[in-house]
């Protein structure tokens, strides 16, 4: 891919690998995930034109992402980036840290599993995966791709998994019941588990 007049050798290398380049923009952090130059064959020739897929995310609960495609990069992020600002969906978390309980994600063949992690384990997730996680806010959690590693499949599935999170006020209130005795039952089925361990 042609370096831009004036831009860092390490920055376009690390675009070219399609590692998530991070940017702040008023308390919405923006990631960029991936890059991807496509070309259109015409009467002239081969006409360039640049897809970028983005996400962003407050780091409190809140993350979305967007796809957009343009003749040049810097028009690519912004389609991507407004696009992803309007898909914003609110994820329930633990403590602000993690996810209240495991997921699992499937787009197409893409397919992910996340897991809720103890304090200091830190965001082990790789690629699209990590970007999400990291604009959503969650500090702990382990997860792992399966299958296709598409970045738009990825970043699609882990969205799917964050849909189907529930926190136990959601649970309590679908069931009619108090959140004591979710997080009750919860409580006393980790302490059967140590006991029988």
């Amino acid at each position: 891919m042609a370096r831009g007049p004036g831009e860092p050798r390490e920055r376009r290398d690390r675009r070219e690998r399609g590692a998530p380049e991070e940017r702040a923009d008023s308390e919405i952090v923006e990631k960029l995930v991936y890059i991807n130059r496509v070309a259109a064959t015409v009467k002239g020739g081969r006409r360039f034109s640049f897809a970028a897929l983005m996400v962003v995310g407050d780091q409190k609960g809140r993350v979305g992402f967007g796809h957009g495609k343009a003749r040049e990069v810097p028009e690519a992020i912004r389609k991507a980036t407004e696009e992803a600002k309007k898909s914003m969906i609110r994820v329930p978390l633990r403590e602000s840290r993690t996810l209240h309980h495991d997921g699992a994600g499937r787009w197409g063949a893409g397919k992910i599993v996340m897991r809720a992690a103890p304090p200091g384990t830190g965001i082990i997730a790789g690629g699209p995966m990590r970007a999400v996680l990291e604009a959503l806010g969650v500090q702990d959690v382990v997860g792992k791709r399966l299958g296709s590693a598409n970045p738009y499949n990825m970043v699609r599935a882990t969205f799917e998994a964050l849909k189907r999170q529930a926190s136990p006020r959601q649970v309590a209130a679908k069931r009619g019941k108090k959140v004591a005795d979710i997080i009750g039952r919860r409580a006393d089925a980790a302490g059967a588990e140590a006991a029988e361990a």
